[in-house]
């Protein structure tokens, strides 16, 4: 269980860098507050790129940060630590409560919506497979 939940850790992390993240705040309507997280969004900036790798730092703060799909394979390692629930087009979602050091591998082609419900920004260091 322990593997799986990190394995899908490390998926978001390629994913989120590929994003084109959603911006705005959720807010209070007539008919009271949302429900929903508010819309953020996750940055990503590439340390490492060369023909075999491509190594990304990802920040998701709390939010939701959109709909993507992850073209390649991928190992994630989490260096801050949180809760992060993945949405997919079918309409099914998962919650993975992510451990500072886990590391995880997911492989291409998977599409989901990363949301980090939590207040604080979750980061992980992505290494993306050529």
């Amino acid at each position: 269980m322990k593997t799986s939940i990190a394995g899908f850790a490390a998926g978001i992390v390629v994913g989120a860098a590929l994003t084109t993240a959603l911006s705005g705040a959720a807010g209070a309507s007539d008919t009271g507050p949302s429900l929903q997280p508010a819309k953020s969004q996750s940055t990503s900036k590439v340390v490492l790129d060369n023909d075999r790798v491509r190594v990304k730092d990802v920040t998701f703060p709390p939010g939701v940060t959109g709909m993507h799909t992850h073209d390649l394979p991928h190992v994630g390692v989490v260096i801050q630590g949180g809760t992060l629930e993945f949405r997919y087009p079918d309409g099914k979602s998962e919650t993975a409560k992510l451990e500072a050091g886990g590391v995880g591998y997911r492989g291409a082609n998977v599409t989901h919506e990363p949301v980090n419900p939590g207040t604080a920004p979750v980061r992980v260091i992505e290494v993306e497979l050529k």
